[in-house]
């Protein structure tokens, strides 16, 4: 029921390591709840029931950053968009972030796309920096603003 166990799991790991991220230090969701039989991919329905989940989870989490792994998870939010297009860049949608990535388990069964995850993952490590930044820059903004002063009437 844990999701990232196994070979995949150890290669997200490793590859948070690189921009040192650990697991506690991200959320990870699915766009299906149940994995299918057979691990097999998930049909449409599947991932159109288990939908109103995601979202909620999104609004709990309220993240600025949503990391895409994979195709099925990339489609949720930007369902015209290609996988081999748009990794490695980050698209908004409405006030969040999209960064699409390819799952690390397709590392595993095509080798060259390994260096394409690690490069990836830089990226990510300077969105998540600028992101980072946007919000001190706001908060600090905020904090110097001087408050109108009301009048008397």
């Amino acid at each position: 029921g844990r999701p990232f166990i196994g070979p995949s799991g150890k290669l997200l790991d490793s590859l948070l390591g690189l921009i040192e991220l650990t697991r506690s230090d991200v959320y990870i969701a699915n766009v299906v709840k149940c994995r299918p039989p057979n691990n097999r991919d998930p049909l449409p329905e599947e991932i159109r029931a288990c939908r109103k989940y995601l979202d909620q989870q999104i609004r709990l989490l309220d993240p600025k950053v949503i990391v895409t792994l994979g195709r099925f998870s990339l489609i949720r939010f930007l369902p015209k968009e290609t996988i081999s297009k748009v990794h490695g860049t980050p698209r908004l949608w409405g006030r969040r972030h999209i960064f699409p990535m390819y799952h690390p388990a397709a590392a595993l069964h095509q080798g060259n796309l390994r260096k394409v995850l690690e490069a990836d993952m830089w990226k990510l490590r300077e969105l998540l920096e600028s992101v980072k930044e946007e919000a001190t820059q706001k908060d600090l903004s905020e904090a110097l603003t001087e408050p109108e002063q009301l009048k008397m009437l």
